[in-house]
């Protein structure tokens, strides 16, 4: 059963015809011979191997050794093989090459060299940049500070860091000596590190003493400390001053970055390796207490990252391109990749967006000249009830589109940002996907029209639809979001857990991935995702997606955020609970309350009418602002959370315990 689908609205932007003329997406297609959007969706899918060698070819993608074919579907669908005989390592491919194409080049391969790759500034002031030229030689200095402990191919190291330049040069090392990289939210607590460390059988660590947060420093040093004693496998730990602060070095464990790498020689030997050896294990969290550890490869995540980059937020050579992300989270591997394979330049920003105003946001796109930008909604939404000011006193011209990914929109604060911010002129290119994708199923593009809160289409060569709960195609109601071809960015299963996998993705219809999330797809061809299928609320047979509810909440000028669960009902299955955040000095009284349920009401009819609003100061969310409605579910239903590790406030889930 599916429901008419009531999202959607005008197309509020229109690419203009020097933005189609300019895009990548253009050049890709006049490259391959492809007449337009349609066609290339229909080749792309129908024939995976062309595509993805066509993809390769476009991000020059070298290697020591080619393959012999794109694909190999030997394995079926839950298991292809990318690349097949090939030999390279990805680090060629972001920072190597480009060294070699400079003193292969000449006057225009310098000028390559000095191009910015990272520009970074922390929340206390501090600001440094690296040109690719200092970025090859400071990722050589610590793969060689790597081998001098031992480590190689195959060593897995954990990065347990903030957004400093030292992350990403750490990152690339690890890849550089062929190792396997565990990106972790630095914001975890012990038990969340060892969970994934250990089930790695990590060898070493990347941490650092602390970070800067809304003007003070936040020690991590001892959460490395904790964890380390809980992983046998571990042997080393490399620390980074950020801080300053007073932290415990364990002898002969525990070195300091600045001791064991800066020293080290800038000549490094990378790494051959196959394009499908192992480059990185994701860990996301799931409804057990067990994390799933994503697996992939040289080949297929770095690859996914820059198609998308190139083909959806247009980012081309010497852009520079921002993401608010941790390590931890896909999107910032994701930047890394992307950027780098593309030849554009970074940026990253240490500490929290809205410090020490809410104009903090708009300086940093003014001062370093931020081309695409990835906020959050939930951003955007604690942006708005400061009013106009914070962000028309900023020079933003150089500003080509705004991008955002993690949680579904609500209309209001996504218009709020077209309308006010980008005066209407600048595109909100929604990202959705995740960290088994290596990045979108669905993406806006600089070639399609939008609406608001909507995807373009889907990613080329993604061969996504909506189906209802027999598997049959829907258009302009809610359904299941699938794949039914594979792409080369496809986790290549969970770690040691190949069932897990299977029974996650591959088991509701034969040979298609069952992504999980609720989606639709409108009558003008537009895309959008509704939130995760598992937290659907069905009222008397009526199927509901929270984001549909909560954009009414978020409506009123009281309302900066809002939730919504279903909670079991003897006779209509579930019933509607509303959680609501108010604005700075508002109180959540009676009568706002009684406002707000009129108010859903009035738009969702009575059988839809709430049984409780609940005003809380904060929602449980993720470090990419995804709000947890599972775990909100749980804490007000007091079920077990599950992996509670990838909260950024943990103390909202007890408030929520509290209000039932």
């Amino acid at each position: 059963m599916t429901e008419q689908f009531t999202f959607g609205g005008e197309i509020v932007w229109r690419p203009s015809p020097g933005q189609i003329e300019e895009a990548n997406l253009t050049r890709f297609m006049r490259l391959r011979g492809i007449a337009g959007f349609d066609e290339l969706m229909k080749k792309s899918t129908a024939d995976i191997a062309w595509f993805t060698d066509a993809v390769l070819k476009f991000l020059d993608i070298e290697f020591y050794e080619p393959y012999s074919s794109a694909v190999d579907l030997g394995g079926g669908n839950q298991f292809p093989r990318w690349c097949v005989d090939g030999r390279m390592n990805i680090v060629h491919n972001c920072v190597d090459k480009r060294v070699r194409m400079k003193e292969d080049a000449g006057r225009q391969g310098a000028e390559s060299g000095r191009q910015k790759a990272v520009i970074w500034e922390g929340e206390e002031g501090a600001g440094k940049s690296l040109t690719y030229d200092e970025l090859f030689k400071e990722v050589n200095k610590a793969a060689n500070a790597l081998r001098s402990l031992g480590l190689g191919k195959g060593d897995a190291v954990g990065l347990f860091m903030p957004m400093t330049p030292e992350i990403v040069i750490a990152l690339l090392a690890i890849a550089k000596i062929g190792g396997i990289i565990l990106p972790l939210f630095s914001g975890y607590g012990a038990g969340a590190i060892v969970s994934r460390m250990a089930d790695a059988d990590a060898k070493a660590l990347f941490a650092a003493d602390g970070a800067f947060r809304r003007g003070r420093a936040v020690e991590m040093k001892s959460i490395a400390d904790e964890a380390a004693e809980n992983i046998p496998t571990l042997k080393h730990m490399i620390v980074l001053k950020r801080t300053g602060q007073n932290i415990k070095m364990k002898e002969e464990r525990d070195l300091w970055w600045h001791e064991l790498v800066d020293p080290q020689s800038d000549v490094c030997e990378t790494e051959k390796t196959s394009a499908e050896d192992p480059l990185m294990i994701i860990y996301t969290s799931g409804t057990t207490g067990k994390p799933k550890g994503a697996l992939h490869t040289h080949c297929g995540f770095p690859v996914k990252a820059a198609q998308d980059m190139a083909f959806g937020t247009d980012a081309h050579r010497g852009d520079v391109i921002y993401w608010m992300t941790d390590m931890g989270w896909m999107m910032g591997p994701w930047l890394v990749f992307g950027s780098l394979i593309l030849g554009a330049t970074m940026f990253l920003y240490d500490g929290a967006p809205d410090f020490p105003s809410p104009a903090r946001l708009w300086e940093l796109a003014e001062r370093h000249k931020v081309n695409q930008m990835g906020v959050s909604p939930t951003l955007i939404r604690s942006l708005i009830p400061h009013g106009d000011g914070h962000f028309k006193a900023r020079d933003l011209s150089s500003l080509k589109c705004f991008a955002s990914t993690g949680e579904p929109w609500n209309p209001d604060p996504w218009m709020w940002l077209f309308e006010k911010v980008g005066g209407s002129k600048i595109p909100i290119i929604n990202y959705s996907g995740g960290t088994e994708i290596s990045g979108g199923i669905v993406m806006g593009n600089p070639l399609l029209p939008l609406k608001p809160c909507a995807f373009s289409a889907a990613c080329p060569g993604m061969d996504a639809d909506v189906v209802d709960e027999n598997g049959n195609p829907v258009r302009n109601a809610v359904g299941e979001l699938v794949i039914r071809s594979p792409w080369i960015g496809m986790t290549r299963g969970f770690w040691k857990d190949r069932q897990r996998y299977l029974d996650t993705y591959w088991s509701r219809w034969e040979n298609v991935w069952a992504h999980g999330d609720f989606a639709a797809i409108d009558n003008d061809g537009l895309w959008y995702i509704l939130g995760r299928s598992d937290d659907t609320i069905k009222i008397a047979g009526k199927r509901l997606g929270p984001a549909e509810v909560e954009s009414i909440l978020v409506r009123h000028e009281s309302i900066v955020e809002a939730a919504a669960i279903g909670v079991p009902h003897e006779v209509k299955g579930s019933e509607l609970v509303l959680f609501a955040v108010t604005a700075p000095g508002v109180e959540g009284t009676g009568a706002l309350r009684r406002e707000l349920h009129e108010m859903v009401v009035a738009e969702m009819g009575k059988p839809l009418a709430p049984k409780a609003i609940l005003f809380v100061n904060d929602l449980p969310k993720t470090r990419n602002a995804k709000v947890m409605r599972r775990m909100i579910r749980s804490a007000y239903l007091g079920q077990d959370l599950g992996d509670t590790s990838s909260l950024v406030n943990p103390g909202a889930v007890e408030e929520i315990r509290g209000a039932r």
